[in-house]
Order: structure tokens, then sequence, then C-alpha cells
């Protein structure tokens, strides 16, 4: 949609075409890209038309559909984690919000999803409706018990695998557009920090409700919990969703600004740790404990680099933000090797079990991964190429990532006879 309406723009006829095909998704894709084509008569038209919609009347699309089908989704979100005190067994004697915590929060966001479609393909919905199904019956006959190590693998891979299954919905199983894919990658990032302020919000409203029964002695915190708070949890992303969707004026602006203000705040963190790595000579090497510290903190900054990468892409050119993101990129390169080393100095000390095997091939995808978008940037920084590059990379990589995830969670456990 977003090459479509970049090449639109001298055709008032065929955005108009394009507008009314798919009104939601026009207006996504237009105000992500409206940065690099401000300045144009047609784009400056366009912006206007699409925020007075929005401030002739706030309230008209919470009156339509949509906030039918949220309540929907939150209702079946909801109702799935509620089973446990529904049926009356204990939940963490049966490991079920471990097991069915994340099918649960996709299923409820694949349903929002399908709901809001102009229309729904019948063979999309039964192959989703398919895989949910069969995921939620492994994980929970998965003859393996919480001491597991593989089991333990595939109750965290599974979330990950369902998250691109959940991409598939969302780019309408449209796996040949990689421009679906970094629209997806950058609705995460937004994902993420909506829902991260919706629990913060919900937290406080939480520790307010229950001081203020306890001060007329009631005690609601139980109760609050169990029905209230553990529904909140798994609806605040659909909740988030809905706000991506139906308020793009707004949304479109936290990924740009989060990336600029967290990119060198990372950067300088990261070299400050590394640093006093070398001064309190920690070893990853000997220590276990720390060398899974160490891959944690791998991960969460290359999912810094990557929400970055699509955050900074939204704005006009930057050199300073590319050039903090290549650095990043360059110096979380760096931790990944020393990470891998240690991985396989241990493996050949230990040999291999279910958690070093997972590490190993997880690190050596965020290494492939890693080289190829410091690559990009390197272009981008010292070349002038568009940071637009970087996105592209990104998107091809993600069915790597989805091959690993199918193989913890299906292969791995009978690999190592379910150790």
């Amino acid at each position: 949609m977003e090459t479509a309406i970049r090449e639109s723009l001298d055709y008032p006829g065929e955005l108009e075409k394009l507008y009314r095909s798919d009104k939601k998704r026009f207006e996504q894709s237009f105000f992500a890209i409206y940065p690099d084509i401000a300045g144009s008569a047609m784009a400056d038209y366009w912006k206007a038309r699409l925020e007075f919609d929005h401030q002739a009347d706030p309230g008209r699309r919470v009156m339509k559909s949509d906030l039918l089908f949220l309540i929907i989704s939150c209702v079946l979100a909801g109702l799935l984690i509620k089973i446990p005190q529904l049926t009356g067994f204990d939940p963490d004697e049966y490991a079920y919000y471990m097991k069915n915590g994340g099918i649960i929060i996709f299923m409820g966001l694949s349903a929002y999803i399908f709901l809001t479609k102009n229309k729904i393909n019948s063979w999309h919905l039964v192959l989703s409706l398919l895989v949910f199904t069969l995921s939620a019956l492994y994980i929970n006959l998965l003859p393996a018990g919480e001491e597991s190590d593989s089991f333990v693998l595939a109750s965290i891979h599974l979330p990950l695998l369902l998250w691109c299954i959940y991409g598939l919905i969302f780019i309408d199983f449209d796996t040949k557009d990689h421009l679906k894919r970094i629209g997806y990658i950058r609705y995460n990032g937004d994902l993420a920090i909506l829902t991260a302020i919706i629990l913060i919000a919900g937290g406080i409203l939480t520790a307010v409700t229950i001081g203020l029964f306890s001060a007329i002695d009631l005690n609601i915190e139980n109760f609050y919990m169990e029905n209230i708070a553990i529904v909140g949890v798994v609806s605040a992303p659909i909740v988030a969703t809905y706000i991506i969707r139906n308020f793009p004026v707004v949304t479109n602006r936290i990924a740009p600004i989060m990336a600029g203000i967290f990119s060198p705040l990372v950067l300088i963190t990261l070299v400050i740790y590394l640093i006093s790595i070398i001064l309190t000579g920690k070893d990853p090497y000997s220590d276990r404990d720390f060398l899974i510290v160490f891959n944690l903190m791998l991960l969460g900054v290359m999912a810094i680099i990557v929400f970055s990468v699509t955050g900074t892409s939204v704005r006009k050119k930057q050199r300073f933000n590319e050039w903090v993101l290549f650095i990043l990129a360059l110096i979380t390169l760096i931790v990944n090797m020393i990470a891998l080393s240690a991985i396989i100095y241990r493996l050949g000390e230990f040999g291999f079990t279910p958690n070093r095997t997972a590490v190993l091939g997880s690190n050596l995808l965020i290494f492939g991964h890693l080289t190829f978008i410091m690559m990009d940037l390197f272009q981008v920084v010292r070349k002038g190429k568009e940071i637009k590059t970087v996105e592209v990379t990104i998107a091809k990589y993600l069915p790597l990532y989805a091959v690993w995830t199918v193989f913890v969670v299906f292969v791995l456990p009978f690999l190592f006879g379910l150790k």
C-alpha cells in the first residue's frame, strides 16, 4: 500500500481508489510515509482530509463495529484465560498460564484482525484455527514435566511461533510483499510501547482500587486479581491494536520518537556495560548465569535495533540516528560473537543439552541477521543509501526465525528424549 500511495501521488483518482479499497490500511500506510512525502500538495491535502475525519468526530469510530469486535475479542481472551477458575482446577499446578498464556493472547489478537477484515478468506480462517487448536493440544499433551528443559523451551518458543502465525494473519498471508512484513514489524514496535503504557496504567488502577476498598475493610485483592486483572493483562495487546488501527495520527508518531530517544541511550549503556565486564573480570565462559544474562541482553538489544530501524525509516534522513544504529549494530555483533564463543566452549566442555542447543541456534540466527543489518547500515552511513534497504533485509530474514521456532517446539523435545 505504501508503494502504491507513493506512485499515485500525481493521480488523484488512483489515490481515491486506494482509499476506498481499504480505508484503514490506506490511513496507516499514508501516515507511515507522510514524513517522506510532506510538502507535496496532494500529500498535504490527504493529511488534512484524514486528520479532519478524526478531529471532526473523535467518537465516530468508537460507535461503529470496531468497538464491538474489540469487546468480542477481549471477552474471548478473558474466557480462555479464566478456564481454570471456571472449571475448578489449580492453574499453577498444571502450569496453565505457562502453557497457554501466549496462545490465548495471539488467539485474541487474531480474532480481532479477522473480525475487522473487509472480507474473510475462509481458508485462512480454517488454517489459523487449525494451527491454534493443534498448538494448544500439543503443548498441553506434551509428556514432559515442568523440570524438563525441552518442555520449558517448547513453552517459551511456542508464543514466538504463534507470533509468526499472527504475522501471516496480519499481512493477509501475502508472503511475497516485503512491505507488509515491514509494516508488521513497525506495528509490533507500536504494540509493545502501547501495551506497556496500558499495563502500567492498569497496574496503577489496580493498586488504587485495592487500596480504596481496603480502607473500608473490604479485601477484594483475590477477587480483583482473578477476575479483572488477569483479563486485563490478556486484553491489553488487543486494546493496543485497536488504538493503533483507529488512531494512526497519534500512534505513528510513537516509534520515531522512541527510536530517537532510546537508541543513543542503549548504545551508551551497552558500551559502559562492556567496559564494566572487563573491569570486574566477569567471564561468560565459566559463569553459566552470567552467560544467560548476556544472551538476554543480546536479544533485547537486537529487538531495539530492529524496532529503531523501522522507527527511524519513517522520518526524514537523520545522519545522527543512522550512525547510532550502525555503531550499536557493530557493538552488538561483537557481543554476539563473544556469546557464541562462550556457548561453543561450554558445548565442548559439557556436551549438548536442550538449553545449549537452543541458545546456540538462536545466537547463530541473530549473528547472521546482525551481520546483514550491519552491512546495510554501513551502506547507509557511508554511501548514502536509504535506511529502508535495512528494513527489507530485516523483513526477508523473518521466515528463518519461524523455521527455528518450529524446530525448538516440535523437534527438539523428542530429539533429547523430553529431557
